[in-house]
């Protein structure tokens, strides 16, 4: 599907039973490999528990697609106010009088069959908007999913989740130029037409950036571990100002997960085991991200740079949805979906490279940029102002691309995440930049 087109109903109705049954199944695998203690059990007082997502994805299903769109009545309406995500923090949730797992996951199956049968009577006509609501739908589900995979990943015991391990990196990983260039120019960023694309994704608008550096991969564990020990960790020049108080009272030396044995380990998913050199180094926060760029002599990149070295051209001057073209994801394009449990090797997905050579620029990790969460120009806040407005600000850094956690629904080249510069349990990693001869540095 390029900028200008758009499915037709048949298949618009197939695309959208496709992703809401994928979607499930991701949510079922990750709420079934657990006994009911832990699905009850807070893992964290970043996250909700299990149980709560695995309710709130339904409500949301039933809000917008029963109620919204089919001019239903609400089923449950006395369970609303306990899965609003804006009314309970989620530190506060396991106090809440939640649906035990059997009763969540029947009102999801309850809701999803309406929801189903819905889409099989309902009419899409192109002038309406029906269609988005499905869509909003799908990727809120899967967005949920890569959050209860994180809270797999802080859960203590024995592992619960398994994957086959990724492919070894290309013949060429190991050859690869340090960085990219990307040229200079202006460029078409956001879009106005993705048919599934959220609020701040839009609208289109073209944005002059000057030439700059980029890494051809994201940071790798060994990159980032002669950070560490050459310092990083403790040089006060390294870091902003509040990035350094936050290290100091937040004690960190080394990335979330990692502890040193004679040499590092991670624990990932329940399992210990040595730090993989070649993987792109996975939750570490903004703060050291922009340390130890700085620490590399060179900065993190503006959201505008990601995006024109993700989606840019130059042959015919268009922005792609994806580095590689227009064509969905496939597995030899980007690692997506958690079909693996943990980033593919750097330089990996070949396939997958933007025009400027960089690779997995969509998918293994969410890259920090130096941006701040922020409307484009004519930004809509819609359906509601929830969703994006009442995030912008300073106090939030943008991350691109999509981690290996990411189902391809949710990730695309003009897709925006974003959280708060400490967080590290999020499947985050980053790569660098530098600007080019007579460029500004900045915001691009």
């Amino acid at each position: 599907m390029t900028e200008h087109a758009r499915p037709e109903p048949e298949s618009l109705r197939e695309r959208i039973a496709t992703e809401l049954v994928a979607a499930r199944g991701r949510t079922t695998l990750l709420t079934s490999v657990v006994e009911e203690p832990d699905l009850m059990k807070q893992h964290s007082p970043l996250m909700s528990p299990l149980v709560w997502d695995l309710a709130h994805v339904a409500n949301q299903e039933e809000l917008w697609l029963l109620r919204e769109v089919g001019g239903r009545a609400p089923m449950h309406p006395e369970i609303d106010p306990i899965y609003d995500a804006f009314e309970h923090p989620r530190a506060q949730r396991p106090s809440l009088p939640l649906l035990a797992p059997a009763q969540a996951r029947r009102y999801g199956h309850e809701v999803r069959g309406r929801v189903l049968d819905l889409l099989d009577r309902i009419s899409f006509d192109p002038a309406q908007q029906a269609h988005f609501y499905f869509g909003m739908i799908a990727q809120h589900e899967v967005q949920h999913d890569e959050t209860m995979l994180a809270t797999h990943q802080l859960r203590a015991g024995p592992p619960a989740l398994a994957a086959p391990p990724p492919a070894p990196a290309p013949a060429d990983a190991a050859w690869l130029p340090a960085e990219v260039y990307v040229p200079g120019g202006p460029f078409t960023m956001g879009t106005s037409a993705e048919p599934w694309a959220l609020d701040n994704e839009r609208p289109a608008h073209v944005v002059d950036v000057p030439g700059f550096y980029l890494d051809t991969t994201p940071v790798t564990n060994a990159a980032y571990a002669e950070f560490i020990a050459d310092g990083g960790y403790d040089d006060p020049r390294l870091w902003t100002e509040d990035g350094w108080a936050h290290r100091q009272r937040a004690g960190l030396r080394a990335p979330l997960f990692w502890r040193w044995e004679g040499e590092w380990v991670r624990v990932s998913f329940g399992v210990t085991a040595p730090v993989i050199p070649n993987e792109p180094v996975l939750h570490v926060c903004w703060y050291e991200a922009d340390a130890y760029a700085r620490w590399a002599g060179r900065r993190l990149p503006a959201e505008a740079e990601w995006e024109k070295a993700a989606r840019h051209d130059p042959a015919t001057g268009r922005s792609r949805r994806y580095p590689w073209g227009d064509a969905d994801p496939t597995p030899a394009t980007a690692s997506l979906g958690q079909r693996h449990l943990r980033p593919a090797p750097a330089g990996s997905c070949p396939a997958g490279a933007a025009p400027c050579g960089a690779r997995q620029l969509i998918g293994d990790v969410w890259e920090w940029t130096s941006s701040d969460f922020l409307p484009y120009p004519g930004f809509t806040a819609w359906p509601y102002k929830e969703y994006s407005q009442v995030f912008f600000g300073p106090e939030y850094k943008v991350l691109r691309g999509g981690s290996f956690g990411v189902s391809p629904v949710a990730c695309r080249g003009t897709f925006r995440n974003w959280d708060y510069p400490i967080r590290r349990q999020i499947f985050a990693g980053f790569r660098t930049a530098r600007s080019g001869p007579g460029a500004r540095t900045g915001e691009g």
